[in-house]
C-alpha cells in the first residue's frame, strides 16, 4: 500500500503515520534555492535521506519494494516537491512504498525481510554458462539451496538513489551504484567500460538480441538498466567471467503474478496488491482526456504522462497514478515477445496499443514510469520506461531488437524525438512520447 509523502513535523507525527498507514515513514524536504522548470531547484545534499525501517511482510508474497527515490525532478534537474495540481506532481518520490528491510546475518548472507529473499553479500565474476554450476556448489552461510535469481528477484535489489554514469568515464570517483552498498558488496569493473557491471539472472529472452544472439535478462547495477545480454558474453572477455553473479535463496514464489479480471476495465494482481487499468492510454476510451495533450494517439511525454495518470477518474476510482519502475516491471511476462508469441511481453489479460516501430514492423510500445533515471551530477532529463515490445536500437547501419521485450531503459522526458538522432547508448530508439498504464493501490 502506498501513501503520499508528507513533511515531517515531529517524531510523534512519524509514529502516527507508521501506525496508521503501516508503511515506511515520510521524509523532510528543505527549502528550494531557485526556480527551474516552473518549480524550484534544490541540491541532492539538501534532501534528507533519512530512511526509516520498512514494514516486514510474510515470506511467500510478491512484495514490490520501494525504488528508494526521494528526490523530485522536473524535465532537467532536481526541483522542490510539487504540490497537487502542479507540473510534475505524482512522480515516484511523491509516493512512499514498502522499503527493503535488509538484515546482515553476519555469515556472508543478507536477508530482505520485506521480500523473504536471502542474498549473498558478496558477488563473484561468472560467465552465463557457469552460473548454475556455481549455484549448485555454493554453501554460503551453511546453506546448500542457493539458486541463480530470476530477473524479478534481482530487480528487488534495484535502488534508484543510484546515478547513471558517463559510459566513457575512466574513474569511479563520485559515482553511486544502483544497489545499497551499506549491505551489499559492489565494484565498478576495471576491465571494459565502467558501466559493464551486469548481473546474471536465470531469465532468458525467448527470442534473440541483435538478430542472432541467445540472451538472458541481466540487471546492470552500474547504470540502472535491465537488458538482454548475450549468453556468450559478447566481445569482452574476462578471465574470471564476463558478468557478475549474486545468488539467492528462499521465497520461491517471488515474482509470480496472480491476475484477476475485475470486470470493470481493471486488473488486480493479488500477489502484489496492485490494481491496473486493463487498457493503456492509447485506448479509444481515453480519447477525451488526450485532447489536452500533444498527441491524440495516447503517446505522451513524461510531464503529460504524470498528469494523465493523476487526473484519471476510471472504474469508480480517482486515485490512479503513474507506476514506479519496480511496479511496472512486476507485470512483465518474460515468456512472451512479439517474435515468439506475436504479443507484447505481458499477460494477455491486459490490452496493449499496437504501434509501427522504427523498422516499419508491427510492435508494442515503451511505457513510462514515474521514476527518474538520474545521471551523475543530478541531471534528471530522462525517466525510466519498460519496453513491452522490442527494445530497438540502431547498430551496424540498421534497426534491430538489441535488448529484448521486457527491457528497462530510459528516454528523454521532453523534446522532439527527431532532434536526438541515434545518440542514445547503443543507439537505443528515442521516442519521448510513450504510453501509460495507470496503477492504484
Amino acid at each position: 500500500m502506498l501513501i503520499r509523502k508528507k513533511v515531517i513535523l515531529s517524531i510523534c507525527i512519524i509514529l502516527i503515520v507508521i501506525l496508521v498507514a503501516g508503511c515506511a515513514g515520510p521524509r523532510d524536504r528543505q527549502a528550494p534555492t531557485e526556480d527551474v522548470d516552473g518549480t524550484s531547484e534544490i541540491s541532492a545534499e539538501d534532501t534528507a535521506n533519512d530512511v526509516s525501517e520498512a514494514e516486514v511482510t510474510e515470506p511467500g508474497q510478491y512484495v514490490v519494494t520501494d525504488t528508494m527515490q526521494y528526490l523530485y525532478y522536473g524535465n532537467q534537474r532536481v526541483i522542490h516537491p510539487p504540490s497537487e495540481g502542479d507540473a510534475f506532481y505524482g512522480q515516484d518520490a511523491q509516493y512512499n512504498g514498502i522499503e527493503p528491510h535488509f538484515v546482515d546475518n553476519g555469515d556472508g548472507t543478507i536477508t530482505d525481510e520485506s521480500t523473504g529473499l536471502m542474498w549473498q553479500k558478496e558477488m563473484t565474476r561468472s560467465d552465463f554458462d557457469d552460473a548454475e554450476n556455481k549455484a549448485e556448489a555454493a554453501t554460503t552461510g551453511g546453506y546448500d539451496d542457493w539458486r541463480v535469481p530470476t530477473i524479478k528477484e534481482m530487480y528487488s535489489l534495484m535502488d534508484f538513489r543510484g546515478t547513471d554514469p558517463d559510459p566513457m568515464a575512466e574513474s569511479a570517483s563520485g559515482l553511486t551504484p544502483f544497489v545499497d552498498t551499506e549491505y551489499f558488496d559492489f565494484e565498478y569493473p576495471t576491465v571494459g567500460r565502467i558501466i559493464d557491471a551486469q548481473y546474471i539472472t536465470s531469465t532468458e529472452y525467448v527470442y534473440k538480441v541483435m538478430t542472432v544472439q541467445a540472451a538472458f535478462f541481466g540487471l546492470n547495477l552500474a547504470d540502472g538498466r535491465i537488458k538482454g545480454y548475450p549468453q556468450s558474453g559478447g566481445d569482452l572477455k574476462v578471465e574470471e567471467g564476463r558478468y557478475y553473479l549474486r545468488l539467492v535463496r528462499g521465497n520461491t514464489a517471488y515474482g509470480t503474478n496472480f491476475f484477476v479480471d475485475n470486470g470493470d476495465g481493471t486488473i488486480t494482481d493479488e500477489a502484489t496488491g496492485l490494481t491496473w487499468t486493463q487498457s493503456d492510454s492509447g485506448d479509444d476510451e481515453f480519447a477525451d482526456m488526450l485532447s489536452a495533450y500533444t498527441n491524440d494517439d495516447g503517446s505522451l511525454n513524461w510531464e503529460e504522462a504524470l498528469d494523465f495518470a493523476e487526473n484519471l477518474d476510471y472504474a469508480g476510482y480517482d486515485d490512479w497514478r503513474l507506476p514506479n519502475a519496480k511496479e511496472l516491471q512486476s507485470i512483465v511476462d518474460y515468456s512472451r515477445s512479439p517474435d515468439t508469441t506475436d504479443s507484447p511481453a505481458i499477460d494477455p489479460i491486459f490490452e496493449c496499443t499496437q504501434i509501427v516501430n522504427e523498422m516499419g514492423n508491427d510492435d508494442y510500445g515503451f511505457y513510462w514510469t514515474g521514476t527518474t533515471h538520474a545521471k551523475t551530477g543530478n541531471s534528471g532529463s530522462t525517466a525510466v520506461y519498460v519496453s513491452f515490445g522490442r527494445a530497438l536500437g540502431y547498430m551496424n547501419g540498421k534497426w534491430m531488437d538489441v535488448h529484448g521485450a521486457g527491457a528497462q531503459r530510459s528516454d528523454p522526458k521532453s523534446g522532439d524525438p527527431d532532434d536526438y538522432g541515434n545518440n542514445a547508448p547503443q543507439g537505443d530508439a528515442i521516442r519521448v512520447y510513450n504510453y501509460v498504464r495507470p496503477v492504484r493501490g
